[in-house]
Protein backbone atom coordinates (compact mmCIF):
# COMPACT_ATOMS: atom_id res chain seq x y z
CA UNK A 1 0.00 0.00 0.00
CA UNK A 2 1.16 3.19 -0.71
CA UNK A 3 1.08 6.54 1.53
CA UNK A 4 -2.61 7.96 1.56
CA UNK A 5 -2.53 10.54 -0.67
CA UNK A 6 -5.51 13.03 -2.26
CA UNK A 7 -5.70 14.27 -5.74
CA UNK A 8 -8.15 16.95 -6.99
CA UNK A 9 -7.47 19.39 -10.22
CA UNK A 10 -9.81 22.13 -11.90
CA UNK A 11 -9.50 23.46 -15.55
CA UNK A 12 -8.65 26.68 -15.83
CA UNK A 13 -11.38 28.91 -16.35
CA UNK A 14 -10.28 32.75 -14.44
CA UNK A 15 -11.44 33.86 -11.80
CA UNK A 16 -13.86 31.65 -9.47
CA UNK A 17 -17.34 32.50 -8.32
CA UNK A 18 -18.29 31.65 -4.93
CA UNK A 19 -20.01 28.29 -6.48
CA UNK A 20 -16.59 26.94 -6.50
CA UNK A 21 -16.13 27.61 -2.99
CA UNK A 22 -18.89 25.80 -1.80
CA UNK A 23 -18.61 23.26 -3.59
CA UNK A 24 -14.67 22.64 -4.49
CA UNK A 25 -12.53 24.86 -2.30
CA UNK A 26 -13.70 24.56 1.33
CA UNK A 27 -13.52 20.73 1.27
CA UNK A 28 -9.90 21.06 -0.24
CA UNK A 29 -9.44 23.31 2.95
CA UNK A 30 -10.39 20.74 4.90
CA UNK A 31 -8.49 18.01 3.58
CA UNK A 32 -5.30 19.85 2.97
CA UNK A 33 -5.51 19.20 7.17
CA UNK A 34 -6.01 15.48 7.12
CA UNK A 35 -4.53 14.16 4.08
CA UNK A 36 -1.24 14.82 2.09
CA UNK A 37 -2.84 16.71 -1.20
CA UNK A 38 -1.91 17.02 -4.38
CA UNK A 39 -4.12 20.39 -6.40
CA UNK A 40 -3.72 21.18 -9.63
CA UNK A 41 -4.44 22.98 -12.71
CA UNK A 42 -5.85 20.74 -15.48
CA UNK A 43 -4.47 22.77 -18.31
CA UNK A 44 -4.51 19.76 -21.11
CA UNK A 45 -7.62 19.06 -20.22
CA UNK A 46 -9.00 22.31 -21.15
CA UNK A 47 -8.10 22.03 -24.81
CA UNK A 48 -10.46 19.15 -24.87
CA UNK A 49 -13.08 21.30 -25.41
CA UNK A 50 -10.79 24.80 -26.04
CA UNK A 51 -8.46 23.40 -28.28
CA UNK A 52 -9.41 25.78 -31.09
CA UNK A 53 -8.67 28.89 -28.42
CA UNK A 54 -6.27 28.09 -26.17
CA UNK A 55 -4.67 31.44 -26.08
CA UNK A 56 -6.54 32.64 -22.82
CA UNK A 57 -5.32 29.70 -20.96
CA UNK A 58 -2.16 30.76 -18.78
CA UNK A 59 -3.57 33.70 -17.59
CA UNK A 60 -7.02 31.46 -16.76
CA UNK A 61 -4.55 29.22 -14.87
CA UNK A 62 -2.70 32.00 -12.82
CA UNK A 63 -5.93 33.98 -12.31
CA UNK A 64 -7.30 31.08 -10.39
CA UNK A 65 -4.17 29.91 -8.41
CA UNK A 66 -4.47 33.17 -7.29
CA UNK A 67 -8.06 32.61 -6.12
CA UNK A 68 -7.03 29.13 -4.51
CA UNK A 69 -4.64 30.81 -2.61
CA UNK A 70 -7.35 33.39 -1.67
CA UNK A 71 -9.58 31.27 -0.11
CA UNK A 72 -6.50 29.74 2.20
CA UNK A 73 -5.03 26.98 0.41
CA UNK A 74 -2.03 26.56 1.78
CA UNK A 75 0.63 25.58 -0.11
CA UNK A 76 2.85 24.62 2.98
CA UNK A 77 0.46 22.08 3.36
CA UNK A 78 -0.59 20.88 -0.25
CA UNK A 79 1.38 20.47 -3.37
CA UNK A 80 0.03 22.79 -6.11
CA UNK A 81 1.23 22.22 -9.49
CA UNK A 82 0.24 22.80 -13.14
CA UNK A 83 -1.02 19.87 -15.45
CA UNK A 84 1.24 20.41 -18.62
CA UNK A 85 4.52 20.91 -16.08
CA UNK A 86 4.62 17.45 -15.38
CA UNK A 87 4.77 15.98 -19.20
CA UNK A 88 4.83 12.56 -17.15
CA UNK A 89 1.13 13.02 -17.41
CA UNK A 90 1.64 12.68 -20.74
CA UNK A 91 4.16 9.84 -21.06
CA UNK A 92 1.38 7.74 -18.59
CA UNK A 93 -1.91 8.48 -20.62
CA UNK A 94 -0.07 7.83 -24.39
CA UNK A 95 1.15 4.10 -22.43
CA UNK A 96 -2.36 3.57 -21.31
CA UNK A 97 -4.11 4.64 -24.42
CA UNK A 98 -2.20 1.27 -25.76
CA UNK A 99 -4.17 -0.99 -23.55
CA UNK A 100 -7.42 0.51 -22.97
CA UNK A 101 -10.52 -0.65 -24.89
CA UNK A 102 -11.72 1.99 -27.09
CA UNK A 103 -15.42 0.53 -25.88
CA UNK A 104 -14.26 1.96 -22.11
CA UNK A 105 -13.48 5.44 -23.70
CA UNK A 106 -16.96 5.35 -25.25
CA UNK A 107 -19.37 4.38 -22.50
CA UNK A 108 -18.30 6.78 -20.18
CA UNK A 109 -21.35 8.76 -19.24
CA UNK A 110 -20.17 12.15 -19.70
CA UNK A 111 -19.19 11.70 -23.37
CA UNK A 112 -22.43 11.66 -24.85
CA UNK A 113 -24.10 14.64 -22.51
CA UNK A 114 -21.36 17.07 -23.05
CA UNK A 115 -21.42 16.35 -26.80
CA UNK A 116 -24.98 17.44 -27.03
CA UNK A 117 -24.41 20.04 -23.98
CA UNK A 118 -21.44 21.73 -26.87
CA UNK A 119 -23.35 20.91 -29.74
CA UNK A 120 -21.64 24.15 -31.34
CA UNK A 121 -18.26 23.02 -30.81
CA UNK A 122 -16.92 19.76 -33.01
CA UNK A 123 -15.84 17.31 -30.64
CA UNK A 124 -15.36 14.36 -32.30
CA UNK A 125 -12.09 14.49 -31.79
CA UNK A 126 -9.20 12.12 -29.88
CA UNK A 127 -8.40 14.27 -27.19
CA UNK A 128 -12.27 14.76 -26.24
CA UNK A 129 -12.74 10.79 -26.56
CA UNK A 130 -9.34 10.32 -24.48
CA UNK A 131 -9.90 13.00 -21.88
CA UNK A 132 -10.96 10.01 -19.32
CA UNK A 133 -8.04 8.60 -20.04
CA UNK A 134 -5.91 11.50 -19.31
CA UNK A 135 -7.79 11.74 -16.24
CA UNK A 136 -6.74 8.63 -14.95
CA UNK A 137 -2.98 9.09 -15.91
CA UNK A 138 -3.51 12.24 -13.61
CA UNK A 139 -4.56 10.28 -10.96
CA UNK A 140 -3.09 6.78 -11.37
CA UNK A 141 0.37 8.71 -12.05
CA UNK A 142 0.38 10.17 -8.12
CA UNK A 143 -0.63 6.27 -6.74
CA UNK A 144 -3.40 8.33 -4.95
CA UNK A 145 -5.92 6.54 -3.00
CA UNK A 146 -8.74 9.81 -2.67
CA UNK A 147 -10.13 11.69 -5.13
CA UNK A 148 -12.96 14.23 -4.05
CA UNK A 149 -15.93 14.05 -6.19
CA UNK A 150 -19.02 14.45 -6.92
CA UNK A 151 -21.69 11.94 -7.67
CA UNK A 152 -21.77 12.75 -11.55
CA UNK A 153 -17.87 12.22 -11.21
CA UNK A 154 -17.79 8.59 -9.48
CA UNK A 155 -18.07 6.69 -12.81
CA UNK A 156 -14.64 8.69 -13.83
CA UNK A 157 -12.81 7.35 -10.84
CA UNK A 158 -14.66 3.65 -11.43
CA UNK A 159 -12.81 3.80 -14.97
CA UNK A 160 -9.68 4.63 -13.61
CA UNK A 161 -9.94 1.46 -11.08
CA UNK A 162 -10.49 -0.79 -14.34
CA UNK A 163 -7.28 0.80 -16.06
CA UNK A 164 -5.58 0.65 -12.97
CA UNK A 165 -6.71 -3.37 -12.92
CA UNK A 166 -5.77 -3.83 -16.58
CA UNK A 167 -2.24 -2.67 -16.33
CA UNK A 168 -1.55 -4.54 -13.62
CA UNK A 169 -3.46 -7.58 -14.46
CA UNK A 170 -1.04 -7.09 -17.84
CA UNK A 171 2.14 -6.42 -16.62
CA UNK A 172 2.35 -7.08 -13.05
CA UNK A 173 2.90 -10.63 -13.81
CA UNK A 174 7.04 -10.56 -13.15
CA UNK A 175 8.22 -14.06 -13.41
CA UNK A 176 7.99 -16.06 -10.53
CA UNK A 177 5.98 -13.99 -8.80
CA UNK A 178 3.89 -16.18 -6.61
CA UNK A 179 7.59 -17.72 -5.42
CA UNK A 180 8.37 -14.18 -4.94
CA UNK A 181 5.31 -13.24 -3.13
CA UNK A 182 5.78 -16.33 -0.35
CA UNK A 183 9.17 -15.49 0.07
CA UNK A 184 8.29 -12.11 1.04
CA UNK A 185 5.42 -12.89 3.47
CA UNK A 186 7.68 -15.18 4.88
CA UNK A 187 9.99 -12.28 5.58
CA UNK A 188 7.02 -10.97 7.56
CA UNK A 189 7.96 -13.04 10.42
CA UNK A 190 6.20 -16.02 12.20
CA UNK A 191 3.88 -13.98 13.39
CA UNK A 192 3.00 -11.50 10.80
CA UNK A 193 3.08 -13.81 8.22
CA UNK A 194 0.44 -16.09 9.79
CA UNK A 195 -1.97 -12.84 10.21
CA UNK A 196 -1.36 -11.45 7.06
CA UNK A 197 -2.26 -14.86 5.33
CA UNK A 198 -5.55 -15.31 7.45
CA UNK A 199 -6.53 -11.74 6.31
CA UNK A 200 -5.31 -12.65 2.79
CA UNK A 201 -7.73 -15.78 2.75
CA UNK A 202 -10.84 -13.48 4.34
CA UNK A 203 -10.81 -11.30 1.22
CA UNK A 204 -10.13 -13.63 -1.26
CA UNK A 205 -12.77 -16.14 0.13
CA UNK A 206 -15.66 -14.09 1.53
CA UNK A 207 -14.52 -10.37 -0.21
CA UNK A 208 -13.96 -9.00 3.35
CA UNK A 209 -12.88 -5.39 2.26
CA UNK A 210 -11.94 -4.78 6.35
CA UNK A 211 -9.65 -7.88 5.89
CA UNK A 212 -7.27 -5.60 3.21
CA UNK A 213 -7.58 -2.03 5.30
CA UNK A 214 -6.09 -4.49 7.88
CA UNK A 215 -3.41 -6.21 5.85
CA UNK A 216 -2.29 -3.24 4.72
CA UNK A 217 -2.35 -1.43 8.20
CA UNK A 218 -0.43 -4.79 9.22
CA UNK A 219 2.42 -3.69 6.76
CA UNK A 220 2.59 -0.58 7.53
CA UNK A 221 4.22 -1.97 11.21
CA UNK A 222 6.62 -3.79 9.26
CA UNK A 223 10.28 -2.10 9.69
CA UNK A 224 12.22 -1.80 6.51
CA UNK A 225 9.97 -3.44 4.42
CA UNK A 226 11.43 -3.33 0.92
CA UNK A 227 9.67 -1.57 -1.75
CA UNK A 228 9.31 -4.39 -4.69
CA UNK A 229 8.24 -6.84 -1.36
CA UNK A 230 5.47 -4.06 -0.84
CA UNK A 231 3.93 -4.56 -4.15
CA UNK A 232 4.54 -8.02 -4.31
CA UNK A 233 2.34 -8.17 -0.88
CA UNK A 234 -0.64 -6.05 -1.66
CA UNK A 235 -0.62 -7.89 -5.32
CA UNK A 236 -0.87 -11.12 -3.31
CA UNK A 237 -3.17 -10.32 -1.16
CA UNK A 238 -5.69 -8.64 -3.71
CA UNK A 239 -5.17 -11.80 -6.01
CA UNK A 240 -3.63 -9.58 -9.09
CA UNK A 241 -0.20 -9.68 -9.46
CA UNK A 242 2.55 -7.11 -8.27
CA UNK A 243 0.28 -4.02 -7.85
CA UNK A 244 2.35 -1.12 -10.19
CA UNK A 245 -0.48 1.03 -9.78
CA UNK A 246 -2.97 1.80 -7.16
CA UNK A 247 -6.74 1.39 -7.62
CA UNK A 248 -8.03 5.27 -6.75
CA UNK A 249 -11.13 5.60 -4.15
CA UNK A 250 -13.98 7.95 -4.53
CA UNK A 251 -14.64 10.51 -1.43
CA UNK A 252 -17.78 12.05 -2.23
CA UNK A 253 -18.62 15.60 -1.68
CA UNK A 254 -21.80 17.02 -1.38
CA UNK A 255 -23.10 19.05 -4.51
CA UNK A 256 -22.50 22.62 -3.93
CA UNK A 257 -25.48 24.57 -1.68
CA UNK A 258 -24.86 28.09 -3.63
CA UNK A 259 -27.15 29.29 -5.71
CA UNK A 260 -26.74 32.21 -8.04
CA UNK A 261 -28.37 35.44 -8.65
CA UNK A 262 -30.95 34.17 -10.13
CA UNK A 263 -31.77 31.20 -8.21
CA UNK A 264 -30.41 28.96 -10.45
CA UNK A 265 -27.16 26.80 -9.97
CA UNK A 266 -24.27 29.23 -9.88
CA UNK A 267 -22.69 29.23 -13.18
CA UNK A 268 -20.50 31.47 -15.63
CA UNK A 269 -22.41 30.02 -18.41
CA UNK A 270 -25.85 31.78 -16.85
CA UNK A 271 -24.21 35.29 -16.08
CA UNK A 272 -25.73 34.86 -12.49
CA UNK A 273 -21.80 34.69 -10.56
CA UNK A 274 -20.45 36.61 -7.93
CA UNK A 275 -16.66 36.03 -8.22
CA UNK A 276 -14.58 35.62 -5.46
CA UNK A 277 -12.16 38.68 -4.87
CA UNK A 278 -15.33 40.64 -6.59
CA UNK A 279 -15.41 44.37 -5.13
CA UNK A 280 -17.75 45.06 -2.38
CA UNK A 281 -19.56 47.65 -4.82
CA UNK A 282 -20.11 45.54 -7.52
CA UNK A 283 -21.01 42.70 -4.97
CA UNK A 284 -23.58 44.93 -2.98
CA UNK A 285 -25.21 46.74 -6.85
CA UNK A 286 -25.57 42.68 -7.97
CA UNK A 287 -27.37 41.39 -4.85
CA UNK A 288 -29.36 44.73 -4.49
CA UNK A 289 -30.76 44.15 -7.92
CA UNK A 290 -31.99 40.29 -7.50
CA UNK A 291 -34.58 39.21 -8.67
CA UNK A 292 -37.75 38.55 -5.50
CA UNK A 293 -41.12 37.23 -4.79
CA UNK A 294 -42.75 38.27 -8.31
CA UNK A 295 -46.01 38.75 -6.09
CA UNK A 296 -44.63 41.42 -3.91
CA UNK A 297 -44.92 44.33 -6.71
CA UNK A 298 -45.27 46.97 -4.01
CA UNK A 299 -43.55 47.29 -0.53
CA UNK A 300 -46.87 46.40 1.63
CA UNK A 301 -47.38 43.30 -0.43
CA UNK A 302 -46.89 39.79 1.08
CA UNK A 303 -44.64 37.57 -0.12
CA UNK A 304 -43.37 34.14 -0.29
CA UNK A 305 -39.98 32.98 0.65
CA UNK A 306 -39.74 29.86 -0.40
CA UNK A 307 -40.16 31.28 -4.50
CA UNK A 308 -37.61 34.21 -3.87
CA UNK A 309 -33.76 33.67 -4.61
CA UNK A 310 -32.76 35.83 -2.30
CA UNK A 311 -34.12 33.22 0.53
CA UNK A 312 -31.76 30.92 -1.18
CA UNK A 313 -29.19 32.61 -0.45
CA UNK A 314 -30.15 33.11 3.51
CA UNK A 315 -30.15 29.36 3.74
CA UNK A 316 -26.21 29.53 3.01
CA UNK A 317 -25.41 33.04 4.43
CA UNK A 318 -27.99 33.45 7.71
CA UNK A 319 -27.96 31.48 10.90
CA UNK A 320 -31.83 30.49 12.26
CA UNK A 321 -32.84 33.85 13.77
CA UNK A 322 -31.74 35.65 10.59
CA UNK A 323 -33.73 33.07 9.00
CA UNK A 324 -37.10 33.50 11.07
CA UNK A 325 -37.00 37.21 10.64
CA UNK A 326 -36.92 36.48 6.81
CA UNK A 327 -40.17 34.26 6.90
CA UNK A 328 -42.45 36.20 9.28
CA UNK A 329 -41.31 39.73 7.68
CA UNK A 330 -41.50 38.95 4.49
CA UNK A 331 -44.77 36.90 4.61
CA UNK A 332 -46.44 39.62 6.74
CA UNK A 333 -44.61 42.32 4.77
CA UNK A 334 -43.49 43.58 7.62
CA UNK A 335 -39.82 44.18 5.58
CA UNK A 336 -38.91 45.49 2.39
CA UNK A 337 -37.20 43.75 -0.22
CA UNK A 338 -34.03 45.50 0.58
CA UNK A 339 -34.09 44.86 4.06
CA UNK A 340 -34.30 41.37 3.85
CA UNK A 341 -31.22 41.50 1.49
CA UNK A 342 -28.94 43.30 3.36
CA UNK A 343 -28.53 40.53 5.88
CA UNK A 344 -27.31 38.06 2.63
CA UNK A 345 -25.13 41.61 1.48
CA UNK A 346 -23.33 41.47 5.27
CA UNK A 347 -22.59 37.51 4.98
CA UNK A 348 -21.45 37.84 1.66
CA UNK A 349 -19.07 40.46 1.93
CA UNK A 350 -17.42 38.83 5.71
CA UNK A 351 -16.67 36.02 3.42
CA UNK A 352 -15.02 37.78 0.87
CA UNK A 353 -12.85 40.07 2.50
CA UNK A 354 -10.11 37.72 4.05
CA UNK A 355 -10.25 36.40 0.49
CA UNK A 356 -9.19 39.88 -0.90
CA UNK A 357 -6.64 40.25 2.14
CA UNK A 358 -4.93 36.83 1.48
CA UNK A 359 -4.75 38.00 -2.56
CA UNK A 360 -3.27 40.99 -2.21
CA UNK A 361 0.57 39.94 -1.92
CA UNK A 362 0.23 37.86 -5.17
CA UNK A 363 -1.57 40.50 -6.93
CA UNK A 364 1.37 43.22 -5.50
CA UNK A 365 3.81 40.47 -6.69
CA UNK A 366 3.20 37.82 -9.23
CA UNK A 367 6.61 36.10 -8.33
CA UNK A 368 5.12 34.97 -5.08
CA UNK A 369 2.71 32.79 -7.43
CA UNK A 370 5.39 31.62 -9.49
CA UNK A 371 7.42 30.39 -6.94
CA UNK A 372 5.24 28.60 -5.23
CA UNK A 373 3.88 26.52 -8.14
CA UNK A 374 7.47 25.95 -9.69
CA UNK A 375 8.03 24.31 -6.02
CA UNK A 376 5.08 22.42 -6.66
CA UNK A 377 5.98 21.75 -9.82
CA UNK A 378 8.84 19.80 -8.72
CA UNK A 379 7.38 17.83 -6.20
CA UNK A 380 5.13 16.42 -8.22
CA UNK A 381 7.61 15.81 -11.02
CA UNK A 382 9.39 13.86 -8.34
CA UNK A 383 6.46 11.59 -7.33
CA UNK A 384 5.19 11.02 -11.07
CA UNK A 385 9.02 10.18 -12.02
CA UNK A 386 9.12 7.58 -9.10
CA UNK A 387 5.86 5.78 -11.01
CA UNK A 388 6.97 6.29 -14.06
CA UNK A 389 10.44 4.16 -13.59
CA UNK A 390 8.34 1.18 -12.08
CA UNK A 391 5.63 1.19 -15.19
CA UNK A 392 8.56 1.39 -17.80
CA UNK A 393 10.21 -1.56 -15.84
CA UNK A 394 6.62 -3.38 -15.85
CA UNK A 395 6.30 -3.01 -19.73
CA UNK A 396 9.69 -3.59 -19.92
CA UNK A 397 10.66 -0.38 -21.76
CA UNK A 398 13.53 0.26 -18.79
CA UNK A 399 16.48 1.32 -21.64
CA UNK A 400 18.87 1.86 -18.38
Amino acid sequence: MYAERVLSGMRPTGSLHLGHYHGVLKNWLRLQHQHPCLFFVADWHALTTQYDEPQGIVGASWDMIIDWLAAGVDPARATLFIQSQVPEHAELHLLLSMMAPLGWLERVPTYKDQQEKLESKDLSTYGFLGYPLLQSADILIYRADKVPVGEDQVPHIEFSREVARRFNHLYGREPGFEEKAREAVRRLGSKRARSFTQLRTHFQQNGDQAAIARAHALLDEVPGLAHADRERLCGHLEGTGKMILVEPGALLTEASRMPGLDGQKMSKSYGNTITLREDAASVTRKLRRMPTDPARVHRDDPGNPDVCPVWQLHQVYSDEACQAWVQQGCRSAGIGCLECKQPVIDGILAEQAPMRERAQPYLDDPRLVREIIADGNRKARQLARETMRDVRAAMGLDYS
